[in-house]
């Protein structure tokens, strides 16, 4: 999202005049990533030689392959590790709800190495003992593990032979995956930022940081390079418009909105609808669209960095899910995209009960489907490209922006006690960004620059 003011239109204003909860699987499941780490190697897991020894069944491919899969299952079996690490204690019915909880994530590792080694058979053979023990309605390891199970199985189903060359279009991938039709994403999208805080988060961090850079300003543009989220009626703006008009002194005299995305159509409805909103509070506002920013290339994305940079922004506030699924190797993407979302499904199962229609939409219809995109799909139908706040600070730093320390963490506190639904939810300050998470697990990062 970028918010700047730009002098030669505002010249031209001027002159107009729940219970204890249970052991979370989300806390046991490793990553390639240090940072994900909850513990130290133990037993009670998947040994290291034993999971090697499976490469004794792989094809005959040239050294660098072989060094490719050997350093990629060294990742995946070192997460098991730590999840084993992390399950080995408890007793009584809880050991046995953990024993199927390691077998499942065994069995889930074990068809994602398959998959990336194209051994079609024994991924086959995994898929549909995981299709018996990952229930959409059971657990919320069960449940999660339901929707990489699907991504799984549609990465397998599109897979070529190994060195052939080019991609699938996303068209294929779409047909081939069964994806949700558009009411019912649109649904889920609502009933998301409805119950989980991550959204709301990262709209209340962006409207007040819009309203600090321009205070006492006549006109505000604000560029929403994540309009493409389509929530209907413009939630996040309609807040901005309601807080401009009731900041100290008079509202500003116009407020531009750019939109950025894919559907002019849905645009403009938006765009009516909040312009009419904000003559309620005596706001001239206009939109725009720009064209769709494509992310597979890093290329573009620089150029579109150093475009932003160009326009010499007041502010620029980021949001991101805080998580590495933008790496170049399937497995290590996997891994951590496992450790995502599961943090994801046990703060949903904290909060809804297990047969709640509104739980099932949510993680069927909206954190199934960017499971399956960043599981299933490689080059430009890949769109699901999440990064750390680390990696996106190298990636301002070096296009220009200078880090805008957010200094609010007071009232995200307060906002964070006033719209959380249960215990659990942790909002800190970290190198001058604000990071909301699920028990310490980060999930949605803020952060502020300035050119």
């Amino acid at each position: 999202m970028l918010v700047y003011c730009d002098p030669e239109e505002e010249e031209e204003a001027r002159g107009k005049k729940r219970p204890k909860r249970t052991y979370s699987f989300a806390e046991s499941i490793g990553s390639n990533s240090p940072r994900a780490y909850t513990g130290g190697f133990g037993s009670g897991g998947i040994s290291r030689s034993s999971s090697m020894s499976s490469l004794d069944t792989f094809p005959r491919l040239h050294f660098r392959d072989h060094i490719w899969t050997y350093s990629q299952q060294y990742v995946a079996v070192e997460a098991v590790e730590e999840a084993a690490a992390a399950v080995s204690v408890g007793g009584g019915e809880e050991e046995d709800g953990t024993a199927d909880g390691m077998r499942l994530l065994q069995l889930l590792v074990a068809c994602a190495e398959a998959v990336a080694c194209r051994d079609k058979l024994q991924a086959s053979s995994l898929l549909s003992e995981l299709r018996s023990r990952a229930l959409v309605f059971g657990t919320s390891f069960q449940r999660v593990a339901s929707c990489f199970v699907q991504g799984l199985a549609d990465r397998l189903s599109l897979l070529q032979p190994l060195g052939t060359l080019g991609f699938i279009s996303p068209a294929v991938v779409a047909a081939a995956s069964g994806a949700a039709a558009p009411d019912e994403k649109e649904e889920a999208l609502r009933l998301a930022y409805k119950i989980c805080p991550y959204i709301q988060f990262g709209h209340f961090v962006a409207n007040t940081s819009i309203l600090e850079a321009f205070e006492g300003e006549n006109f505000v543009h604000v560029v929403d390079l994540g309009m493409s989220l389509g929530l209907p009626g413009g939630h996040q703006w309609r807040r901005l418009i309601q807080s401009l008009a009731g900041r100290h002194g008079q509202p500003p005299r116009r407020l531009r909105i750019t939109a950025i995305g894919l559907s002019a159509e849905k645009f403009c409805s938006i765009g009516d609808e909040l312009s009419a909103y904000a003559l309620n509070f005596g706001i001239n506002l206009d939109i725009l669209q720009l064209h769709c920013v494509v992310k597979e290339s890093r290329g573009a994305l620089n150029s579109v960095l150093q475009m932003i940079h160009n326009l010499s922004p007041k502010v620029l506030v980021l949001v991101e899910q805080d998580s590495s699924h933008n790496g170049p190797f399937f497995l290590g993407r996997f891994m951590e995209a496992l450790h995502y979302y599961s943090a994801i499904f046990d703060s949903l199962d904290v909060m809804l009960p297990k047969y709640d229609t509104r739980r099932a939409k949510v993680e069927q219809f909206y954190f199934a489907e960017e499971i399956k995109n960043i599981v299933s799909c490689e080059g430009p139908a890949r769109v699901e490209r999440h990064e750390r706040v680390d990696q996106w600070r190298r990636r301002m730093t070096r296009a220009g922006f200078q880090l805008a320390p957010i200094k609010m963490m007071a009232q995200a506190k307060q906002w964070l006690g006033k719209n959380k639904v249960c215990e659990g939810y942790t909002v800190v300050e970290e190198k001058g960004c604000l990071v909301l998470g699920w028990n310490s697990k980060p999930i949605v990062a803020a952060s502020c620059w300035k050119c």
